[in-house]
């Protein structure tokens, strides 16, 4: 603070840390351990997420065809973390149909009067586009070899979508799910760790919902989408 030209009495006081400033230490310690223990073991590289999206593939036939990612020449291949989610939610959705490549804005209705369009297009919803009860963000980077200003930006986009449905939830009511999906090891553990302490701290200012790190989608996200189906299906009721 001393170096920044700002006060530091919130910090310390007759020599001690404040119970601010031992708040902040303990957020501090527990950012590096989730990150550190757990985050970096679930991210994937290439290899693996490859390996992951053949074994996925083999377990039954999908109506969704795999997406490829935006790269061109020897990089052009599967859109493998985005071809898994579409699965995994395929597969748990108990037969409900979802929008897994939105071509418009999410917007929420209520009364039949729209009530909010979000200022972006997500990676996915569900079940639609239109009144979704949750919505996701796939961060999937395996062939970067560079960590850019456009990546980066990806983590902000998030936080304003986040905000976004913050403002909706207070000001209306209507809460949806909103879930950001990252992977790859090299791009998020190796060049881009400080953004990987961004993404936990909106994940504790409320503005996703949940994080999912590369391999934890295939336990994590089959029991979150049984939710979402359930409360679809008492919302058609």
């Amino acid at each position: 603070m001393k170096t920044l030209g700002l006060r530091s009495q919130h910090l310390k006081h007759d020599g001690e840390p404040t119970e601010f400033a031992e708040a902040l230490l303990a957020y501090f310690r527990y950012r590096a351990q989730v990150l550190n223990d757990t985050v970096q073991h679930q991210l994937m590289n290439k290899a693996a997420a490859e390996a992951m999206y053949e074994k996925l593939l083999a377990r039954q036939k999908y109506k969704h065809i795999a997406p490829m990612n935006k790269q061109k020449g020897e990089k052009k291949k599967v859109a493998y973390l985005t071809a898994m989610v579409n699965m995994l939610i395929e597969a748990n959705s108990g037969g409900i149909d979802f929008d897994h490549d939105p071509r418009q804005l999410t917007t929420i209705t209520q009364d039949g009067v729209p009530l909010r369009t979000l200022a972006r297009r997500v990676d996915g919803a569900f079940p639609s586009s239109v009144n979704p009860i949750a919505v996701w963000e796939i961060k999937e980077y395996y062939h970067t070899t560079t960590f850019g200003s456009r990546v980066a930006d990806g983590v902000y986009e998030t936080l304003l979508d986040g905000m976004e449905l913050e403002e909706m939830r207070l000001e209306t009511g209507v809460s949806v799910d909103h879930v950001l999906i990252v992977d790859a090891h090299y791009t998020w553990w190796d060049c881009g760790r400080s953004y990987l302490c961004r993404m936990i701290d909106m994940l504790h200012m409320g503005y996703v919902a949940e994080i999912l790190f590369g391999k934890e989608i295939e336990e994590r996200l089959p029991a979150m989408v049984q939710d979402w189906a359930q409360k679809e299906r008492e919302r058609r009721a």
